[in-house]
């Protein structure tokens, strides 16, 4: 094996250490993801979690036990943990499952559980999701089962699959263990066959309703301005009366 292949192997060997460390380490703070960058100067770790307040501690006395555990198990020279909030906790994969896991362990029925959590993550916005329970469900004895209740549009396969967050824990009620793999399509992801309907802005619609109707009358236009007329003396021919007929002279007769 070439020395250039063995370092990428020992790389990811070690990242994948250290996010399994990361995640034992912030399991009560509500751990959701993590993100390891590897610089020249330092290795930083940027995480989210659902109580930052539980990692930091008091005076940072937590934060500082974890740094000081990943220099010395790790041999990494300068880590720098950033702690962030999860802003919407029904989005994430890791905080769901553990979630369902704590109320499996309770006695909690786990299909009821399943039904109700989908109807958070779609009501958060989600685009779909899918919960794959497994194991022994019913009385301790009893054969294993396993329940899926799934919501909305979640591809599986394709270059769509890998934006689509899952995680997969285990819970360890007194019937035995059983498994959990949650799976959400989050909503800031465009998928390329599932295109959102375009709507018209409000703005069109509340100018139709409140428009003037006097504004929007149709123009008339102006009648082009036409020369003035000058009366002009038409000469108008004379009639001329009819000749009237000449009298016949009257002739005188002899002997009168």
């Amino acid at each position: 094996m070439m020395a250039v292949e063995r370092k990428f192997i020992e790389d990811s060997i070690l990242r994948f250490r250290i996010a399994e460390f990361m995640k034992e380490q912030l399991e009560r703070a509500g751990f959701s993801n993590l993100t390891i960058q590897k610089t020249p100067l330092l290795t930083l770790i940027n995480a989210e979690v659902t109580n930052p307040g539980r990692v930091i501690g008091r005076k940072g006395k937590t934060i500082n036990e974890i740094t000081d555990k990943l220099k010395s198990e790790f041999k990494l020279e300068n880590p720098k943990i950033n702690i962030g909030i999860v802003s919407k906790p029904d989005l994430e994969p890791q905080v769901v499952a553990r979630r369902l896991v704590k109320l499996i362990e309770m006695g909690k029925n786990p299909r009821r559980m399943m039904h109700s959590m989908v109807k958070s993550i779609m009501d958060a916005g989600a685009v779909g999701c899918e919960i794959v329970v497994g194991g022994k469900l019913a009385a301790k004895g009893g054969r294993a089962k396993s329940f899926r209740t799934i919501a909305g549009y979640l591809p599986k396969s394709g270059e769509p699959a890998r934006w689509v967050k899952e995680a997969k824990l285990t819970a360890y009620p007194k019937a035995g263990a059983i498994g959990i793999q949650v799976r959400i399509a989050p909503p800031d992801v465009a998928f390329p066959d599932k295109k959102a309907a375009v709507e018209l802005p409000a703005v069109i619609r509340a100018s139709e309703d409140f428009v003037d109707k006097e504004s929007v009358a149709p123009a008339v236009q102006a009648p082009a301005p036409v020369a003035p007329v000058e009366d002009v003396p038409v000469p108008v021919a004379e009639e001329k009366s009819a000749p009237k007929p000449k009298k016949k002279a009257k002739v005188k007769k002899e002997g009168e």
